[in-house]
């Protein structure tokens, strides 16, 4: 069987920190056999067109074999707890240090889910919450988890710490007043069957169902639609209400007992209950969400918002861009935030505690600035990131973790970044290069991969043309390889194409933006309109 190997190969060191990934044999999806050794301690980018087997090799190979290595050393009950890769088509990987992979999926989205818990920075400013914050007179001390809207002495009761609350009103489960029952004026009520089940029980009830909603009593509208009550009574199907109360009168034997469910409850328990995606989707359109009355959106309870920090409460300081939060924290970092030398004098561990904590946050946002997340908020929900924001601020965080000696597997980091902040990526990728760990990125933007120690190209094409390593080796030897899509945009012809970036001619002027935490593009004009010329 032939086989696909690297070019322009080093001699490996018995160093473990200098040495190499050996890996025999790769068949994993569209691979050929692949041999090929991949330095560690290195920056080392798989490049090749979509399709070509990059990140079959990279993820679907690498970090396949690493994760089911350490799942070996793991109880075989846990395991089943925890989403494996699966065993790579592979012979051999030998000189493979544990990996992490830091991939563009979310995994399983959950509004509970934000820039906060994802970077852990929501932990530390809970806890300076707790330890420093401003309680009003007579307020028992709260400790973290107070401050926290996932659990329950945190979270509000009256939206279970969503900060949102899901009602149904009569607009929104009647769109069409002038409609009667029959003509089917309660939208959100099942279509078919059920839907007419439900509206020949309110003929028995003696409901006039050929009568515009409209011109209805507002009793009786709001008893069908509002009602806890779920009466059996009598059906019979196919019959006028003329007939049916002449049924009733002399108590014929019906078609089937009905049991009436009014529209908000049966839109509700639906929604909560329903395994069909479906009729999720169906009666979510008849629910309309608002922020919670209670904590004004902020999902904390009242006890837990009373506390301040520089005038602000957990809640109104979590909504604003990590940047304006930083110049927030500074004052207390440096020790000239106002009364900070009050405070060290009547109390010293306090100040310590609030300087200590300032600082770790401050350095923490810092990584994340520097990524170009900037104007994230933390209590932005995770499943409004893109794909590329969520993977920086995961990447953010192995930053600040001093982990040393591991592969780190990234997918495109550089998407959806501006090029401005590609500078910045680098520097990221360097840092934890420098505390001796391994990188192998997945990627096509060409800044990127020039920044390489070591290129992989695959290829030459896509699917079954695919699967091949053309090259392996430091980026100025895929000068050589002509087969590669990739020496064209570095080295050929196409270099010369690439656009330099026009001037502006003119701004875009937008007024009256409300920013929201789950609108990305709401953000991200802001960013445009705040820089006039």
């Amino acid at each position: 069987m032939s086989r696909s190997r690297g070019h322009h190969l080093p001699e490996a060191s018995g160093d473990t920190r200098t040495g190499f990934v050996r890996v025999r044999g790769a068949r994993e999806h569209n691979l050929k056999n692949v041999d090929v050794e991949l330095p560690r301690v290195a920056l080392v980018v798989f490049t090749g067109v979509s399709g070509s087997g990059k990140s079959s090799l990279a993820f679907g190979t690498l970090y396949a074999e690493a994760q089911r290595r350490y799942f070996e050393s793991v109880a075989p009950y846990a395991r089943r707890l925890i989403d494996q890769a699966g065993v790579p088509e592979v012979d051999s990987i030998d000189g493979l240090p544990p990996a992490v992979a830091l991939q563009q999926h979310r995994g399983t989205p959950t509004t509970r889910s934000s820039v906060g818990s994802v970077t852990t920075i929501a932990n530390s400013l809970r806890l300076l919450y707790s330890r420093a914050g401003t309680y009003p007179p007579h307020q028992p001390h709260l400790d973290s988890d107070a401050f926290s809207p996932n659990t329950p002495a945190g979270a509000c009761p009256n939206c279970h710490g969503l900060g949102r609350v899901y009602e149904v009103t009569e607009k929104s489960m009647v769109p069409d007043d002038s409609r009667t029952i029959r003509e089917r004026a309660i939208a959100a009520w099942p279509p078919a069957w059920h839907g007419q089940n439900l509206r020949d029980i309110l003929v028995t009830l003696g409901y006039d169902v050929d009568r515009p909603w409209r011109d209805l009593p507002q009793k009786d509208r709001d008893w069908i639609l509002f009602t806890d009550e779920q009466p059996t009574v009598p059906v019979y199907a196919g019959f006028t209400p003329a007939e049916t109360r002449r049924a009733l009168k002399r108590k014929d034997p019906p078609s089937y007992m009905g049991t009436f469910t009014g529209a908000r409850k049966y839109v509700l328990q639906t929604f909560a209950t329903t395994q069909s995606a479906l009729m999720k989707k169906r009666v979510s359109q008849y629910m309309v969400s608002g922020a919670c009355r209670l904590c004004q959106g902020k999902r904390l309870r009242r006890e837990s918002l009373s506390v301040t920090f520089a005038g602000l409460d957990i809640g109104e300081l979590s909504q604003l861009p990590l940047k304006r939060v930083a110049d927030i924290l500074r004052p207390t970092a440096d020790g000239t935030a106002p009364g900070a030398a009050k405070l060290a004098r009547e109390h010293p561990e306090k100040a310590l505690v609030a300087e200590r904590i300032a600082k770790d946050l401050l350095a923490r946002i810092q990584v994340l600035t520097e990524l170009g997340l900037g104007y994230l908020s933390l209590e932005r929900s995770t499943p409004t990131l893109s794909p590329g924001e969520l993977q920086r601020l995961r990447l953010a965080t192995q930053v600040r973790s001093n982990l040393f000696g591991v592969v780190y597997v990234l997918d495109e980091p550089s998407a959806g970044l501006h090029p401005a902040d590609t500078e910045a990526l680098l520097k990221a990728l360097d840092q934890l290069k420098g505390s001796g760990n391994s990188l192998f990125v997945v990627e096509h933007e060409v800044d990127v991969i020039r920044h390489a120690d070591w290129i992989v190209d695959v290829g030459p094409a896509a699917g079954e043309k695919g699967g091949r390593v053309l090259y392996s080796g430091p980026l100025e030897g895929l000068a050589d390889v002509e087969p590669s899509q990739t020496r064209r945009y570095l080295f050929g012809a196409e270099t010369a194409k690439r656009r330099t970036p026009r001037a502006p001619k003119g701004w875009l002027r937008l007024e009256g933006v409300l920013l929201a935490t789950t609108c990305t593009a709401s953000t991200s004009t802001s960013r445009w309109a705040s820089s006039p010329p």
